[in-house]
């Protein structure tokens, strides 16, 4: 008798009558083996029309591979069942028509490469939807039609790896590991605001070679994360050979060592995926997130390459692809260079009875979605008392609060500062999310992850993160949080903070949610990463701790601007005016306590921080030799000006306070008159920049000519030493400024 695992009593009679197939193990999660175990049908459910799909699905994948000879059909051609059973059989909540519905589950395609795949669903889907005169907007839904894979991976097609503008991809992928960690970081998100989304991962067998992804599996099977449901891929191959080669121990263990439910399966059986996705959506239990472990073959009816590691990125010459495609059932044309003919055949292959039981298929798809109404009330009902305000539309209020406000000529740490606008902006919205790596005291961010509390199976709707000692999974999940637009409209922001000279770690991480940013300018996320403890004021670790290099890597990142406030202050103004302007920033605090400087004898108010730069002290009114300084961090200023009297014995000097060299340009451009005020074009010869770190932060200020001459700061790697001592050593001591001050203008 077949098995109905959706009833409860069935479940219960297989772990009695088939106990190795069902095991309960340590931490609490469950083991499942549904391979070649005898399932019932549901009634809608077509195996030969099924089978026909995926001979569809597989002949638009090889097809794109050879209309742009390149591309991912091993991976792709693997997937092909777990796509089907995910998409068409009753398990994943998604509108065709509205393929962004804040309402529906989230896909990600972890294994981002797997392009060919992504793209075979989306023409099988709109190919039909176009054929029964389905209306939509295509530049709302961004289709992909079958006719658009002959430019696969060219400027004018559909992309190389996935991108969160298309359907059925929510996520822009690519790196490995990084979609788990991506997925991760949504499904935080969703669960911790009461919402029944599940959030989708499909995944290579190989990513789980990637650190991050280790670091992903610890934190979301302690995070309450069953609303993640990973489709693993387990073909056995990565691009190199056999993942065997790598991880020796028990695939498996990989997963349920971690504390995660897994669900065996054949990936290549559309029933059991069935199956593994409606049971691990119900969930086990125990709160605990799910893999399910598809034993599939690399390259499936890949001709010579399947089961290979070589079908993983390269297309089989031009006469075995006509023989795969024949093999498959496709009498195509197969004229090389008119992949054109071989894709209106495939289409040709598509009948009205495929029409109407992929549109019935995709009906249902679509009535999972709740209406957004009703998602923002289950929102309202499990966050009580706290602000549902969407935390882009925060401004600074016109009277800041007494506890953002810092008495000039005190001595407060700029990461107190953020502290405090940290836990001001959680007081303020229901969206904000905190975390640090294993540093949440030091760097400050307790204080709004307090607020609270810790996000775990106790307390599931906190909005701290204890990430631990892992960067890379704490930079991806925190960053792609803040690309998901929830019911309502809500979107979330988040904070992730480390040491400055650690944060090169998360590089990577940030690039890709940038680069998400950039494709989908309609869900852009913003988010802080915090660069704590910077400069060479954190000495006594030597040069493993001090931040001195970072900024030459975030500087040249689109879309992010690294900023560097003076004191206290500017931190809590340049926050806020970073949450208005909705771009992410890599934020410098220190942590000695720095003096909050004071806004006498014309320099301009804190606010002035924003602009990027402003002029600290102007031309006195004397006939000396004129020099600029440009100069960023506190201690170099304090330093600076104990010897600007004697400086001012032999020049007449004007300096410049600079915050983010980058907002400076954006200000110069934006407002020509002011940015002329603080710096004009002919001062530029004049300008000697000092910063307690790399030199070329600065370099925006000065001439190409005087890049070596006229940088003052920190080109080399430093000792151990308190903050005197290592300023000592870093050559960066009052006098030592004086000095090369004055050798910079002989």
């Amino acid at each position: 008798m077949p098995f109905n695992l959706l009833e409860k009593k069935d479940l219960e009679k297989l772990k009695k009558q088939q106990p190795e197939r069902s095991q309960l193990c340590h931490f609490g999660s469950q083991y499942l083996n549904l391979q070649n175990l005898e399932l019932t049908k549901p009634l809608w459910f077509d195996a030969e029309r099924l089978s026909k799909l995926a001979r569809l699905m597989r002949a638009f994948i090889f097809t794109a591979v050879e209309a742009g000879q390149s591309g991912h059909p091993g991976g792709s051609s693997a997937k092909v069942e777990q796509i089907l059973a995910l998409v068409l059989g009753e398990n994943l909540a998604f509108d065709p028509i509205v393929p962004k519905n804040p309402g529906r589950d989230r896909l990600i395609w972890s294994a981002g490469h797997c392009t060919p795949g992504l793209f075979a669903i989306n023409s099988l889907i709109y190919e039909v939807l176009r054929r029964t005169g389905r209306q939509f907007s295509e530049a709302v839904v961004n289709p992909v039609f079958p006719e658009h894979l002959l430019r696969f991976r060219h400027s004018d097609g559909p992309q190389g790896h996935a991108e969160a503008q298309y359907p059925l991809s929510d996520f822009s992928t690519g790196p490995s590991g990084h979609g788990l960690s991506a997925a991760g970081g949504m499904a935080i998100v969703h669960k911790s605001c009461g919402l029944e989304t599940k959030i989708f991962v499909l995944m290579g067998d190989a990513e789980s070679e990637e650190g991050m992804s280790y670091e992903a599996r610890n934190v979301l099977s302690a995070t309450n994360a069953d609303n993640l449901i990973v489709s693993l891929d387990y073909n056995h191959f990565g691009i190199d050979g056999a993942i065997e080669e790598v991880l020796t121990s028990p695939y498996i263990n990989h997963w349920l060592g971690m504390g995660w439910n897994v669900i065996e399966t054949n990936g290549h059986d559309i029933l059991e995926m069935i199956y593994a996705y409606r049971l691990a959506a119900n969930g086990f239990g125990n709160n605990l997130p799910t893999a399910i472990v598809a034993h599939t073959f690399k390259g499936k009816l890949y001709g010579t390459k399947e089961n290979t590691a070589a079908s993983h990125g390269s297309p089989v010459k031009h006469d075995e692809y006509v023989s795969i495609m024949k093999n498959l059932g496709f009498d195509i044309p197969g004229i090389a260079g008119q992949a054109m003919k071989d894709i209106e055949y495939i289409c040709q292959e598509i009948t009205s009875d495929d029409e109407q039981f992929l549109i019935g298929r995709l009906n249902i798809a679509t009535q999972k979605i709740k209406t957004e109404s009703e998602l923002v009330k289950k929102m309202l009902a499990v966050l009580p008392n706290r602000p549902l305000v969407n935390p882009k539309v925060l401004r600074r209020p016109a009277a800041l609060p007494p506890e953002l406000i810092f008495k000039e000529g005190e001595k407060i740490a700029t990461r107190k500062a953020s502290g405090a606008w940290f836990k001001w902006l959680m007081q303020h919205t229901a969206f904000f999310y905190a975390g640090a790596g294993d540093l949440s005291g030091s760097v400050l961010t307790n204080q709004a992850e307090n607020i609270y509390g810790i996000i775990n199976q106790k307390n599931p709707y906190g909005r701290g993160i204890r990430f631990g000692i892992a960067e890379q999974n704490m930079a991806m999940m925190s960053t792609a949080m803040t690309q998901d637009i929830l019911p309502g409209g809500f979107q979330p922001v988040s904070v992730f903070g480390t040491y400055a000279v650690f944060t090169t770690m998360m590089g990577n991480c940030v690039r890709l949610a940038l680069i998400g940013n950039h494709l989908k300018p309609s869900s852009k996320g913003f988010f802080i990463m915090l660069a704590a403890h910077d400069g060479p004021e954190t000495g006594e670790d030597g040069p493993t701790h001090q931040g001195l290099y970072w900024l030459s890597l975030y500087s040249a990142l689109p879309g992010i601007k690294v900023y560097k406030p003076f004191d206290a202050n500017e931190t809590i103004e340049m926050l806020f005016y970073a949450l208005e302007k909705g771009e992410p920033i890599a934020l410098s605090v220190t942590r000695p306590d720095t003096m909050v400087l004071k806004r006498d004898n014309g320099v301009p108010p804190a606010i002035a921080a924003v602009n990027g730069a402003y002029v600290y002290k102007q031309f006195s009114k004397n006939d000396n030799q004129k020099i600029i300084l440009a100069i960023s961090g506190t201690q170099i200023l304090l330093n600076t000006l104990e010897i600007l009297s004697d400086l001012e014995e032999n020049y007449n000097v004007k300096i410049i306070a600079v915050t983010s060299p980058e907002l400076f340009e954006e200000y110069r451009k934006n407002n020509p008159a002011g940015g002329q005020e603080v710096l004009t074009d002919e001062e530029r010869p004049l300008v000697t920049t000092i910063h307690n770190g790399w030199t070329g932060f600065l370099n925006s200020f000065l001439l190409p000519a005087d890049y070596e001459k006229r940088a003052i700061g920190i080109n080399t790697y430093l000792k151990s030493g308190n903050v005197q001592e290592v300023y000592e050593l870093a050559g960066l001591t009052p006098i030592d400024i004086k000095n090369k001050i004055l050798n910079s203008t002989k």
